[in-house]
């Protein structure tokens, strides 16, 4: 069997707004609008579309798995930005990065309160 996740839908306030955040940050470019949904398409295939949403939004975790290179730019990006970041998904050490499995991790939130992480190296894959 070959299992393979296509898109998952992300709620936001304002999607565009949303959609060009995560973008900007990852260095992508979001996809012209389809239907209710404006898609940031991810490299290895999978499709975050960006639903507008109204009240409350339930915050998701969303983790990206980058190279080493790619990671100093995002990480950059997330600096420049003056975002807030943190080593764990629990936010209780702020300004730090991570080293899990012998990669490099960091947290941050988009601006619906998304818990977003860039990391290096699967979990559960290294040292």
């Amino acid at each position: 069997m070959n299992v393979q996740l296509n898109h998952t839908i992300v709620a936001a306030h304002d999607k565009k707004a949303s959609a060009q955040f995560l973008a900007d940050i990852l260095g992508l470019d979001p996809s012209p609008p389809f239907g209710p949904f404006i898609p940031v398409q991810i490299p290895n295939g999978v499709t975050l579309d960006y639903m507008e949403a109204d009240g409350d939004i339930t915050p998701q975790h969303y983790a990206f798995l980058v190279s080493e290179d790619d990671f100093d730019t995002i990480f950059s990006r997330i600096q420049d930005a003056g975002l807030t970041y943190w080593a764990d998904p629990y936010h209780h050490r702020r300004g730090e990065i991570n080293h899990n499995d012998g990669g490099r991790g960091a947290y941050f939130d988009d601006p619906n309160g998304h818990n977003l992480e860039i990391i290096t190296r699967p979990y559960g894959s290294g040292s």
